[in-house]
């Protein structure tokens, strides 16, 4: 009984470690500004990913690319390539680094980097007019950018 406990102690831990998400600066690009690594070590959810995509309070994906498996979502922007069929254009790897920080892949994109948090000017702290105090926390988590990564893969043409 007690080595049972043991290596199932150990083997929660390891699991736990291994999913814990890194951190931008941990982040490894390769040289097209992929990210092959997942940010989480746990797959990323579809679902949770669309869902992310047209949110306004999260991702907002919507605002700048159309997607026609959100079409529920109001306000389809032209700004960003349309991302029908784009897991047939782009895989997990370089659609996880466009994600982390798209100015590694496209220098110079208007696209936001949603896991980077330093490195540019910081905003103020709400409607202060005072520098925000502490860390930025990333635009999206680490399970997030899985879960949109998860959900743009299923769009084939």
């Amino acid at each position: 009984m007690r080595l049972l406990t043991l290596t199932l102690a150990a083997t929660l831990a390891a699991g736990a470690a291994f999913a814990n998400p890194v951190s931008y600066a941990d982040v490894v690009f390769n040289e097209d500004g992929g990210v092959e690594a997942s940010l989480t070590g746990v797959a990323g959810n579809p679902e949770e990913g669309a869902n992310i995509m047209k949110a306004k309070s999260i991702g907002n994906c919507v605002a700048c690319h159309e997607i026609t498996a959100l079409a529920d979502a109001p306000f389809h922007g032209n700004v960003g390539p349309i991302l029908d069929g784009v897991a047939d254009r782009w895989d997990a790897t370089q659609l996880r680094g466009i994600l982390v920080n798209a100015k590694m892949t496209y220098e110079g994109t208007v696209m936001p980097a949603y896991f980077k948090v330093d490195g540019y000017t910081r905003p103020g702290n709400a409607y202060t007019g005072k520098a925000a105090e502490g860390p930025l926390d990333p635009l999206l988590s680490a399970q997030q950018i899985e879960d949109v990564v998860a959900f743009l893969g299923t769009l084939k043409e």
